[in-house]
């Protein structure tokens, strides 16, 4: 098995769970990190938020041994607030500490911060420093290709990172304004590889093992980073990691999946109040049965499930379901 370093710390190359706002909790990655995931990072927090005390981001924080290796990711268009930042979340012992210049959303880049970082490389190199001054931990940086078409600007601006002090960048191949659709260009991420000597990590795109090992051949990447591919299906970083340990993957029957669903959702209920892990976990339960037969006419159910009990009520229904379909 291979391993490379941010920093000091060490991590399979294998495959990284991207972070993700309103998804990627700690359940989320603990979970997928119990199934293989090399390295796991938190959802965005803001670095205004926690300067101001927000107790709500400041929980964002929190990290449990299982998750770990676990960067915390960090917004903001701030130098001085996201040297504060890094100073107050110190004693949540993050593996690392994850910059974001990536994010489409407009509530964060058509607030300055984000992808609208790339517009403006100079601010971002100064935020890296400021970053890097106040951190006892690695520093990565999260871009884009660029903000559009006409301003692709990924590998000079990695190179800029670098030379700030970043120890890894982490590139998706879309620009800003495709947000999630269209094509995600390996090329940009190639181009970056070449460009600077600090470790690369390649997202987009990928859905299955063989993306992930596109990836590696054809960028010369370090490690691939999957996001949405996850939805419902921790079993991508299993297969992921069965591969390159040698090892045999078998598919998750009806079973394994009823079974992870429901203990997907115990691990949101011992880190949350019973009503928002149930809330939390209708989108889960629907991306779970996505693609089996009948999961159409159980999304409704899953979208109004108010109790454990009721998860467990659809789990049994849908399982008869399929029995009886067989």
């Amino acid at each position: 098995m291979e391993y490379i370093k941010i920093g000091s710390v060490e991590i399979k190359k294998t495959a990284v769970l991207a972070p993700m706002a309103s998804v990627a909790d700690r359940a989320y990655r603990i979970l997928n990190r119990e199934f293989g995931a090399s390295y796991t990072v938190s959802e965005l927090i803001s670095s205004k938020g926690l300067c101001y005390s927000d107790r709500k981001t400041e929980e964002l924080c929190k990290i449990t041994e299982k998750e770990r290796p676990c960067a915390l990711q960090l917004f903001g268009n701030e130098p001085e607030f996201m040297a504060k930042a890094v100073k107050i979340i110190e004693k949540y012992e993050p593996d690392i500490i994850d910059i974001n210049m990536g994010c489409p959303v407009p509530k964060v880049a058509g607030n300055g911060s984000g992808a609208a970082l790339m517009k403006d490389t100079a601010l971002s190199a100064e935020i890296v420093r400021a970053v890097k001054a106040e951190s006892k931990f690695p520093v990565t940086v999260k871009i884009r290709k660029g903000w559009d078409e006409d301003h692709v600007n990924a590998v000079e601006f990695a190179a800029a990172m670098e030379k700030a002090g970043a120890d890894a960048v982490t590139v998706h191949g879309r620009t800003k304004n495709q947000m999630y659709s269209g094509k995600s260009d390996m090329n940009i991420i190639k181009e970056v590889k070449k460009a600077v000597s600090i470790p690369v990590i390649g997202n987009g795109d990928i859905a299955s093992l063989d993306d992930a090992l596109r990836m590696y051949d054809f960028t010369g990447c370090d490690l691939v980073m999957i996001g949405r591919a996850t939805y419902g299906n921790p079993w991508i970083f299993k297969e992921i990691d069965s591969y390159f340990e040698g090892k045999p993957f078998t598919p998750p029957d009806l079973e394994a999946r009823l079974e992870t669903m429901l203990y997907h959702l115990r691990l949101a209920m011992s880190d949350k109040p019973e009503h928002i892990a149930i809330q939390e976990a209708r989108k889960h339960f629907a991306w779970y049965l996505t693609g089996m037969y009948g999961a159409a006419s159980f999304r409704a159910r899953c979208y109004s499930l108010s109790s454990y009990e009721d998860a467990v009520k659809l789990t049994e229904d849908f399982r008869k379901l399929q029995l009886d379909h067989q």
